[in-house]
């Protein structure tokens, strides 16, 4: 769809989060704000997780019919969106120098924003981030590479993968977290697997798995490993 002068219209909620207010609509005047009511849906979402965020379930907890909340925001893609910038936040206020540990504080800080807030993961990805926050991350990080001497699109391509990597990490430990099961490590899967195993031809993760290597955490040396790998590999692109 396009609008009056032949150009595709913005994306839901792009104006809303840079500031804009709704357009005006007839009616009594809104009892809250689009803020208001995206604190609103964050606090819901906090509770309850991703299943949480429902036009109708948001409109029950601030006491509005669902029609109502259609003052605020038109659709529930720019609910998402306007959620995803509020719930994600600003990005650390400063960076360790140097690109290397700039790069893995900037990981390990979004890591942690994700792990505070999971549904966050689990919020569909439009495209490249548009909204201030997002955007505010993006320059954090491109900020600290700036330096490498990476030519710009090198650049974004390593905020791309570095940011990859934290939203992998964050999902996997989120989904561990929430899992009921029995963890790997636990003495009734070892002592029921390891027999197995050894006898039917994994001699390798049998090792692995008596040695303590193999766990399901996403976390501590795997975490550390995969990350130390990918400033590597960036720093072999920077010495080349």
């Amino acid at each position: 769809m396009l609008d009056k002068a032949g150009e595709p219209p913005l994306p839901p909620g792009l104006a809303l989060v840079w500031g804009f207010p709704p357009s005006p609509r007839r009616g009594p005047r809104p009892a809250y704000t689009v803020p208001e009511v995206v604190a609103a849906a964050i606090a819901l979402a906090d509770k309850g997780g991703i299943d949480a965020l429902s036009l109708p379930k948001i409109a029950r907890e601030l006491d509005l019919t669902p029609n109502a909340l259609y003052r605020y925001v038109s659709s529930k893609d720019e609910l998402m969106l306007l959620l995803s910038d509020a719930g994600t936040g600003p990005p650390p206020e400063e960076l360790p120098p140097g690109w290397r540990d700039g790069a893995a504080a900037w990981v390990r800080a979004l890591i942690a924003r994700y792990l505070t807030r999971p549904w966050l993961v689990d919020l569909p990805i439009r495209g490249a981030p548009v909204t201030p926050n997002l955007l505010a991350w993006l320059e954090s990080l491109l900020t600290a590479l700036a330096d490498t001497g990476l030519a710009l699109g090198d650049q974004l391509s390593c905020a791309t993968l570095l940011d990859s990597y934290a939203r992998s990490i964050a999902s996997l430990a989120n989904d561990i977290t929430a899992s009921p099961r029995t963890p790997v490590q636990s003495p009734a899967v070892v002592g029921f697997l390891y027999p197995l195993l050894a006898e039917r031809g994994y001699p390798l993760v049998a090792g692995m798995l008596m040695g303590g290597d193999y766990a399901d955490s996403a976390s501590g040396p795997d975490f550390e490993f995969g990350l130390d790998r990918i400033l590597a590999g960036i720093e072999r692109l920077i010495d080349e």
